[in-house]
C-alpha cells in the first residue's frame, strides 16, 4: 500500500487516504443556499475515492461573499441543503469539511465568467470591510475600516457557523486564514495598518485569528479536527512571509490546531508567482518540520508518484488538489491504479474496476 493510500487518524475523525479535495468556488449558490450543482459537485469526488472533501469556502456572513453566488452558512436555513451533501459524502466512506471564511475587501465580486470585477453598491453589490481602508488594488471601492464592535460581530459569525457545521454533520472545519481574504488582511503588514490591539506587530496582526479559532473551538467537538489554511508567504519584501508563518505555526500548535493547510499568495495583485508542480510545497515541509505539526500540500500537483514523494520525504501529511478535480472527479481512483493500490470502490461501480476486465 503506498503512503498517499494509507489511512491518517486525526482526533476521533479518519481519513481512508491522504488525497483532498481542496475548496473550490462554485459561484452557484442564491443567497448562499447549497443546491443540486453542489451535491453533484461534492458527492462525485467522494464516489471518486478521495479521503476528505472539503466545500468551497462557505461565508460566516453575507457580506463576507466573494461574489452574490458564492456558498454560504450565516443563517440556519442553509444547514438543511448541507446536511443532504454531507450525508452522501459520508456513506461514500470520505469525510466531509467545511472550510469557513470571509472575503473583506475582495468581496462583492462578479463571478469569473462574468468578468471577476468589483461589484459596485449601486450595481446590486455591497460595502466591504477589513482591518484598514485600503482596497486591494486601485479602482475598487474603499473598504470600511472595522470597528472593535465590527470585529467582534465576525468573531461571533464564526462561532455561529461553526455550531451549524456541527449540526449539518460535517467533521473538520477549515478557517481560511489565507489568499488575501480578510483573517490574512489583519496578519499581512501589507494590509493591515491599525494601531489598535489588532494591528502593527506580529503579535497585534495575529490576534483576530486566534480570537476566531477560540469562538470556534467553542462550538465546535475537541475530538473533530480544526485546519486553519493559510499563504505561507506573500512573495514579496515587507510581507508576510516563511518565518512569520514559522512563527503563526508554533502558536497554533499549541493552541489546538490539528493540520495547517499551506498555501501561498493572494494579498497583492500583479505578484509574480513562479509555477511549477509543488510550487508551495516547501512551506508545508519548512513548518512540518520546524514546528512538528502536520501540514497540508497544495499547488499544481498532479501526477500521482510526486504526491507520493512528497508524503514519503515527510514534507507534508495531506495532498490538497484542486483543479485537477474539476478534470477528473475520479482523480484518486486513477492515482490509486497508477501506485498499483487496490482501493474500494463504490459498489454501483465496482464492476468497472480495472481488474473486472482480466
Amino acid at each position: 500500500m503506498s503512503k498517499l493510500f494509507s489511512s491518517l487518524k486525526i482526533k476521533d475523525v479518519t481519513l481512508k487516504n491522504r488525497i483532498v479535495v481542496s475548496p473550490m468556488c462554485q459561484y452557484s449558490s442564491k443567497d448562499g443556499f447549497a443546491n443540486d450543482w453542489h451535491l453533484v459537485h461534492l458527492g462525485s469526488r467522494a464516489v471518486g475515492g478521495a479521503g476528505l472533501v472539503f466545500t468551497e469556502a462557505a461565508s460566516v456572513s453575507p457580506e463576507g461573499r466573494i461574489s452574490p453566488e458564492d456558498l454560504g452558512i450565516w443563517k440556519d436555513e442553509h444547514i438543511e441543503g448541507l446536511k443532504r451533501i454531507t450525508d452522501f459524502i459520508h456513506q461514500q466512506g470520505s469525510v466531509a469539511g467545511i472550510q469557513l471564511a470571509h472575503a473583506g475587501r475582495k468581496a462583492s465580486t462578479l463571478a469569473p465568467w462574468k468578468g471577476r470585477e468589483q461589484i459596485k453598491k449601486e450595481e446590486g453589490g455591497w460595502q466591504t470591510i477589513a482591518p484598514s481602508d485600503k482596497p486591494f488594488q486601485e479602482g475598487e471601492m474603499i473598504p470600511l475600516e472595522m470597528s472593535l464592535q465590527e470585529i467582534d460581530r465576525v468573531i461571533n459569525a464564526f462561532k455561529e457557523a461553526a455550531e451549524r457545521s456541527l449540526v449539518a454533520g460535517f467533521k473538520v472545519i477549515e478557517i481560511h486564514a489565507a489568499h488575501g481574504y480578510l483573517i490574512h488582511e489583519f496578519l499581512s503588514p501589507r494590509s493591515n495598518f491599525r494601531d489598535d490591539d489588532y494591528g502593527g506587530s506580529f503579535e497585534n496582526r495575529v490576534r483576530f485569528l486566534f480570537k476566531i479559532i477560540s469562538a470556534v473551538q467553542e462550538s465546535w467537538h475537541d475530538n473533530l479536527p480544526l485546519f486553519v489554511r493559510i499563504s505561507t508567504t506573500e512573495w514579496q519584501d515587507e510581507a508576510w512571509d516563511i518565518e512569520d508563518s514559522i512563527k503563526l505555526a508554533a502558536l497554533l500548535k499549541t493552541n489546538g490546531v490539528d493540520l495547517i493547510d499551506c498555501s501561498t499568495g493572494g494579498n497583492n495583485p500583479g505578484v509574480k508567482i513562479p509555477l511549477y508542480p509543488g510550487y508551495q510545497v516547501q512551506g508545508a515541509e519548512d513548518i512540518r518540520s520546524q514546528i512538528g505539526i502536520m501540514t497540508g500540500a497544495v499547488g499544481l500537483i498532479t501526477d500521482p508518484k510526486h504526491a507520493e514523494q512528497i508524503l514519503k520525504d515527510e514534507k507534508a501529511d495531506l495532498i490538497f488538489i484542486a483543479r485537477e478535480f474539476l478534470r477528473n472527479p475520479y482523480l484518486a481512483l486513477d492515482f490509486a491504479a497508477s501506485l498499483g493500490d487496490d482501493i474500494d470502490w463504490s459498489v454501483q461501480y465496482d464492476r468497472a474496476k480495472p481488474r473486472n476486465y482480466n
